[in-house]
């Protein structure tokens, strides 16, 4: 049976958005309150036609017991996640990570003959933010001969094939200064791409911060960036993702947030450190003397 809509002919109805809704959260985190419902079914409008299904309720049985209902909860990430980043973002905080936390990082590791550094950039986006880390840690002089591993994760397929190619427009450089443009990328027809000795310090990969089993496998990080993740996410959600990072991090490893993002209310087990440049979460150190960093 073959159907024909327009725009007008499905609404999404309340219990609807709380079915959808619910499904959603339960996947990946993401919560949408009942002032959202338009724009849950302004997104989601189109996956109906796709799908060639009448009505939201249809969509949300295709979600629950479709066989193809991974895939499809994987697809619609795309459209429901926003993806506004660009490179060398939030300055005075990429200040602090150099010029403050990386060099006690390299301090404390060096004294126990650790010359590792792993890095996670945790809702990567189309890759800017772990290539901007990759760019910063190849200029400093200390870490040359460091094992570093800068793994950039994201939950939508779309944008982490952005982040492969590692070819960028002009809005990616709003911050960026001329001489870095130069120094980093080279030009093709379609944008600049990042020059292979940054790439090759950077793994891309898909993941849910939600899945429990795929986190374990990431492993254990001195650092943890995961700006403008968490503003997706209801209180309950945030705890879950915050308390997964917590055990990823090494002792005495770090936490850094968006501009508008804290852990009130969250959690108590991170120190606020203030350095000159930032505020900082820092994972306390059980064993200052001899700790696993």
């Amino acid at each position: 049976m073959t159907f024909s809509f327009t725009t007008q002919s499905i609404s999404m109805s309340v219990d609807e958005f709380l079915l959808l809704r619910d499904c959603i959260y339960g996947h990946c985190g993401m919560y949408f309150d009942e002032e959202s419902k338009y724009i849950l079914e302004k997104r989601l409008y189109h996956r109906l036609l796709d799908l060639n299904l009448p009505s939201f309720y249809d969509y949300y049985y295709y979600l629950k017991y479709n066989r193809n209902k991974e895939q499809e909860l994987m697809d619609i990430m795309d459209v429901l996640t926003t993806n506004e980043t660009y490179f060398f973002r939030e300055s005075f905080q990429l200040k602090a990570f150099t010029d403050e936390i990386i060099p006690e990082l390299i301090k404390s590791k060096a004294a126990r003959g650790n010359r590792s550094l792993r890095i996670w950039s945790a809702g990567c986006s189309t890759g800017e933010e772990p290539y901007t880390i990759a760019m910063l840690l190849s200029t400093i002089p200390e870490l040359s001969g460091w094992n570093i591993e800068i793994i950039g994760t994201d939950i939508s397929q779309k944008v982490l094939q952005h982040a492969r190619r590692a070819v960028y427009g002009k809005s990616s450089f709003r911050a960026t200064e001329e001489q870095d443009q130069r120094r980093f990328f080279h030009q093709q027809d379609n944008g600049y791409k990042v020059n292979d000795s940054i790439r090759e310090l950077v793994t891309i990969s898909h993941l849910n911060l939600f899945d429990s089993h795929r986190l374990t496998m990431l492993g254990t990080f001195d650092l943890i960036f995961c700006r403008n993740v968490i503003i997706y996410f209801d209180q309950a959600a945030k705890k879950r993702v915050i308390t997964s990072f917590h055990s990823m991090l090494y002792d005495g490893g770090f936490l850094l947030l968006g501009h508008s993002e804290s852990l009130m209310n969250i959690t108590t087990s991170f120190t606020l450190r203030h350095f000159k440049n930032d505020m900082i979460y820092q994972k306390p150190n059980r064993f200052p003397l001899g700790g696993a960093l």
